[in-house]
């Protein structure tokens, strides 16, 4: 039941079949021959081969989402028990962060000629080698063998390290289903990969709860799951239908600027950089409004985190599907959802508010994010599918660079400005969607 949620296969789950009625008239019309890479594709596989391929990759990105969701409740108490300060800690994801925004672009395009499946690997073994490095430095923060401004320094370049090659995996893998979907059911695609991730993002920060053992713990055993998700894609992924086929002349490469997906690298910017603020900053949040030591800390974050993993994967799975809108237009639903639970989050103190507020957070970001890569995909052509994924998957990692640094300067002078900051933000962006909008239809 699981797979046939995830791949769209379910007749009752058709994951965000109702948004394509309302985008096909809205759709530009593609300059393709009729001798596509799409059309080639689907003589190369069947349906069967399809569906297969499907689940193995959407049983990764399961893996995938395990694996960026488990260090988030970790890492701030982690920090704090090594004597850094807020601002230092979040600078560790913001500077990771942007080395994947500048190395995600590359990698989509080199998945064009390298292939789907070798990039895949490249990110995921990528993964498991740079988690082993900068768990080894966390240790040598948590023993006294590195202290101050040298494990500092030491988290940033392991962290960069470990960043700049994992990133390979998520252009890949959304190249990779761009090249299973047609354009009648990429959003559904997208829409499934997007809830494979959600679903990782449940059990990465329940694995955080391992951390009652050893901080350390669920870190490691990521690293361990990392490599057996290698091993998984490399023995069952099927080469991606348009790996099989040879260019004669090369590919499209697209800018952030292009007007055709430029209001939604604004708004998915954006949009990355308040979830990514306040990610960031809520483990400091729960520590510091409830009196709790790093442990409790670990564990109380991790609920709160699978139960806004566990709303984007409802509102992906269910609710948009059932909402016959276009992207843009769920875009503009999800924003003042995400005002609310900013708000909350500057007003109250207590865990339960908190909680709340961060599953409201997650449903608006369930509603946004398939709208978002949704809406970017379909604004370009097939040919081009392998560069509007890495700058798509770059945007996530753009709002992570600037998030995190902001929120943990602004925790710094007061715990309540970051969730201001991120209201106003987003109050602006939702005054500014009309205008956006127009650059669209224009």
């Amino acid at each position: 039941m699981v797979f046939r949620l995830l791949d769209g296969t379910d007749p009752h789950f058709p994951i965000g079949y109702t948004i394509l009625a309302a985008v096909k008239s809205r759709q530009p019309q593609r300059h393709m021959n009729h001798n596509t890479d799409l059309q080639e594709a689907d003589n190369t596989m069947d349906d069967q081969a399809l569906t297969y391929a499907r689940r193995v990759l959407l049983t990764s990105l399961v893996i995938v989402g395990m694996g960026f969701s488990v260090l988030f409740p970790l890492l701030a108490p982690i920090g704090r028990e090594m004597g850094l300060s807020e601002f230092q800690i979040t600078s560790i994801i913001g500077a990771s962060s942007l080395a994947v925004f500048l190395a995600s672009p590359i990698w989509g395009r080199l998945s064009d000629s390298l292939g789907r499946k070798r990039v895949m690997l490249i990110g995921l073994f990528g993964f498991s080698a740079g988690t082993i490095l900068f768990n080894s430095v966390l240790n040598l923060g948590l023993t006294g063998a590195l202290t101050g401004s040298t494990l500092f320094a030491a988290l940033i370049v392991a962290r960069l390290c470990h960043a700049s090659v994992m990133s390979a995996a998520m252009p890949a893998a959304t190249a990779y289903m761009a090249d299973i979907t047609t354009v009648e059911n990429r959003t559904k695609g997208m829409g499934a990969s997007g809830a494979a991730n959600n679903l990782g993002s449940i059990l990465g920060p329940a694995l955080s709860g391992l951390a009652v053992f050893s901080l350390l713990l669920p870190l490691w055993l990521i690293a361990v799951l990392a490599f057996l998700n290698g091993l998984f894609v490399w023995r069952f992924l099927p080469q991606s239908p348009k790996a099989k086929i040879k260019r004669t002349v090369k590919g499209p490469v697209l800018k952030y600027t292009d007007p055709r997906i430029l209001p939604f690298i604004i708004v998915g910017v954006l949009m990355f950089m308040g979830f990514a603020l306040v990610q960031q900053t809520m483990g400091f949040r729960f520590q510091d409004a409830l009196g709790l030591s790093a442990k409790e800390t670990a564990q109380v974050l991790g609920l709160a985190m699978m139960l806004s993993a566990g709303a984007s994967l409802f509102a992906q799975g269910i609710v948009v599907q059932r909402l016959k809108l276009a992207p843009f237009d769920l875009l503009r639903v999800a924003i003042p959802l995400l005002i609310i639970s900013f708000t909350i989050m500057a007003l109250f103190q207590t865990q339960l508010m908190l909680t709340l507020a961060m599953g409201l957070q997650g449903f608006a970001m369930g509603i946004a994010g398939p709208a978002f890569m949704a809406g970017a995909s379909l604004a370009v052509s097939t040919e081009e599918q392998g560069s509007v994924a890495g700058i798509a998957s770059s945007c996530g990692p753009l709002g992570f660079t600037v998030g995190p640094i902001f929120g943990g300067l602004l925790y710094q002078i007061n715990p309540v400005l970051p969730y201001a900051f991120a209201a106003t933000v987003y109050i602006i962006l939702m005054l500014s969607m009309g205008h956006l909008r127009k650059t669209i239809t224009s």
